[in-house]
């Protein structure tokens, strides 16, 4: 009977997990300086909003989340327009206790895979102040990197930033070893509203990660067979596929490993 509730349990979830709909909470919104080059020190930054309640959270960028929210009013929006919603990051991340639910586009076609939930944090008797938080640090090495967590029990939601999640309260800044890659909570509110733009790819096709890894391997690949159907020039292509391959050798992903 136990396994039978399980299974229905888990069934729901990843139904939840397909659909567009998510009912909010709580919302906190961070703001993230990043690097995606090796071989430059420039950081850009964006920000993203973790739509929080009981059971599950929803993490997308800023961007992408009022674009999605434009999408799915079926407001048309300008192309001048449209490149005011661009984003480095095109990931849906829903996560719950035991797994992580991730949506994300390469090469113009959304994909949808899952991961275990299952981070390693050592918790330090450190605290700082964020956002008027007394927070505690936690570290944990994630993806490549050694991770750097401040949470908060006086929210006490498990969730963060990115995958990132599990610690006794809400994660409110989250920075790697290199801080290439530094996220800090700007803004936390109570909400109540069903989001219905959470997940608009909800026909993506369902993979697995080692199979976005192998993709985002060969996206330069895909990329030039879309540039050959329109330019006929072989040494723009040329040109084109060396720059390609040169901002791949440089490409910095937040992700180093697939684990």
């Amino acid at each position: 009977m136990k396994k039978i509730i399980l299974l229905i349990n888990l069934l729901i979830v990843t139904f939840v997990f397909c659909q567009k709909k998510f009912d909010v909470v709580y919302e906190a919104d961070y703001k993230l300086n990043y690097k995606l080059t090796k071989s430059s020190n420039y950081k850009k930054t964006t920000t993203f909003a973790l739509l929080i309640n009981q059971d599950a959270s929803f993490f997308k960028n800023m961007n992408k989340y009022i674009a999605d929210s434009l999408e799915v009013q079926k407001v048309d929006i300008p192309l001048n327009e449209s490149m005011k919603y661009v984003t480095d990051f095109r990931e849906t991340i829903g996560t719950t206790s035991a797994k992580l639910y991730v949506t994300t586009e390469i090469n113009y076609i959304d994909y949808s895979y899952e991961e275990q939930n299952n981070i390693n944090w050592k918790i330090k008797n450190e605290f700082k102040t964020v956002l008027g938080f007394k927070c505690q640090k936690a570290e944990t090495t994630k993806y490549g990197r050694t991770w750097t967590a401040w949470f908060t029990t006086d929210i006490p939601f498990q969730f963060g930033p990115y995958k990132f999640n599990g610690l006794p309260g809400l994660i409110t800044e989250l920075y790697d070893s290199k801080d290439d890659y530094h996220y800090t909570l700007y803004t936390f509110r109570k909400r109540k509203y069903t989001c219905n733009s959470a997940n608009v790819a909800n026909n993506a096709k369902k993979t697995t990660k080692d199979k976005i890894w192998e993709l985002l391997k060969n996206k330069v690949a895909g990329r030039m067979q879309v540039h050959e159907q329109y330019i006929e020039n072989k040494t723009d292509l040329e040109m084109i596929r060396r720059n390609a391959e040169e901002a791949e050798k440089n490409y910095n992903p937040i992700e180093l490993s697939i684990y």
